[in-house]
């Protein structure tokens, strides 16, 4: 049996796994700590040999007296309803991957600490900045067009959102894209929600156009109500604090002019 534990964002995890595969899978994509003596804040029993190959993103939520389960093709989490243990099931790597921002997206929705965005987020002069879009809208492309400036996030960016301030944390949900490890939090100072355009411009939207239109960017797979009511008080002071824009973008690093 392996132990591990890392951190994501501001929370500890430990790790306990029967397969190597899954050891050498935290070991090469998470930057993995010597135990401490702290309490960690979600434990999760890993094992591998489940399922199906990926078929789709579909995921079935189900809530028990005791338990609420996510279930897709490849994978399967048991998560009890405190958030402190967690068991997952997984086919391959790719299962891992997505069952991990699942689970973290859920854990940091419920404690009312954060979202989960479908994005891409730069560091520049300091401060971070998260593109995002419909599949295919370019958040790869941006971050690939953004260098050298540092990559925070090419998939998902971990935003701690409180009434006093925003900020972003390194991610390790990452698609392609390698990035270095970046301990401390940035200030988020704008988004951008992206579109192709054969020149470049951008317009800044209301707060409640963008509180409707960044609903669609949040990784969450439940359909509660009470889930919802967190999601968009959280999106709330989010906008209230952080200015949304359409971006409208040539495939060159030009767009950057505007921000800057």
């Amino acid at each position: 049996m392996y132990n591990l534990h890392f951190t994501i964002g501001e929370h500890h995890f430990f790790i306990k796994t029967p397969s190597i595969k899954i050891k050498e899978f935290f070991r090469h994509n998470y930057l993995l700590q010597n135990p401490t003596n702290s309490t960690s804040d979600l434990a999760i029993y890993i094992e591998d040999g489940y399922g199906l190959p990926f078929i789709d993103y579909e995921v079935s939520v189900i809530k028990t007296h005791n338990e609420i389960i996510y279930k897709r093709a490849d994978y399967l989490i048991k998560l009890d309803h405190s958030y402190n243990n967690a068991y997952l099931f997984i086919h391959d790597e790719l299962a891992l991957k997505h069952a991990l921002m699942n689970l973290y997206s859920s854990y940091i929705v419920q404690q009312n600490w954060g979202l989960l965005i479908h994005s891409s987020c730069v560091i520049n002069n300091g401060m971070a900045h998260i593109f995002s879009g419909h599949s295919g809208a370019g958040k790869s492309t941006v971050a690939r067009l953004s260098s050298p400036r540092e990559l925070l996030a090419d998939e998902a960016t971990i935003v701690k959102i409180t009434s006093n301030d925003v900020v972003v944390f390194d991610s390790p949900f990452r698609s392609e894209l390698n990035g270095k490890c970046f301990p401390s939090p940035y200030k988020l100072e704008s988004i951008h929600l992206l579109n192709q355009s054969l020149s470049n411009s951008r317009e800044r939207l209301t707060r409640g156009n963008s509180l409707i239109q960044l609903m669609d960017t949040v990784f969450y797979w439940t359909e509660s109500s009470t889930d919802a009511r967190k999601i968009f008080k959280l999106l709330h002071l989010l906008v209230n604090q952080v200015p949304v824009y359409d971006l409208y973008f040539q495939k060159n690093n030009t767009f950057w002019e505007m921000i800057s």
